[in-house]
């Protein structure tokens, strides 16, 4: 905070609008990102976990759009995501009061996927990646882009999307292999291809 004190108006748009560039890169990798959060994730922290597809937290988390409590707004996207994540009137809350919350009660908002002891974070995060690996990757990111897209896109064309996709999709070797390893009742080994 120290160092943005006295910025100006513009400097402080083209903050804001760096935190968003950075954030916006985050959420459209064409990978799934996930946020271990082990402390405090207040403000930017906050809003870069956000970004992130899934976040997984230790018991120990606190989590807060805290901005107002500065004369500030959440500028890196809080005011727009935590809506999607945990409704309206939620995200009016926790943002209007700048409300800090544990990990269990950002589970039980959406805003977290899994809360788990902080000496499992670490394993958990692990798991869950290596549960993606086991994915076919072009799918997984089919699917990835489609789900981000959905809350802009309305219901007809969102559907014509995911059609689009379930056909690029059933001409994959991906899918000849998953098909074969379902019917072989064995893993699949998915290429990407």
């Amino acid at each position: 905070l120290k160092s943005v004190r006295g910025i100006s108006g513009v400097e402080g748009m083209n903050l804001s609008l760096q935190g968003q560039k950075l954030t916006k890169k985050i959420e459209e990798l064409k990978k799934p990102v996930i946020a271990a959060i082990n402390g405090y994730a207040l403000g930017g922290g906050m809003e870069l976990a956000m970004s992130c597809d899934v976040r997984i937290a230790s018991q120990k988390a606190k989590l807060g759009q805290t901005e107002l409590n500065v004369g500030l707004i959440p500028g890196w996207g809080g005011t727009q995501r935590l809506p999607r994540l945990v409704g309206r009137a939620k995200a009016k809350e926790l943002i209007f009061t700048a409300q800090m919350i544990d990990a269990e009660t950002g589970e039980q908002l959406g805003l977290l996927n899994r809360v788990v002891s902080p000496e499992k974070l670490e394993s958990a995060v692990e798991e869950f990646a290596n549960e993606l690996m086991t994915k076919p990757p072009v799918a997984l990111q089919l699917t990835k882009q489609l789900i981000n897209s959905s809350i802009e896109t309305d219901l007809t064309k969102g559907l014509v999307q995911e059609a689009q996709a379930f056909g690029v999709l059933a001409s994959t070797e991906d899918f000849d292999e998953g098909v074969s390893a379902f019917i072989e009742k064995r893993k699949p080994e998915f290429k990407g291809k």
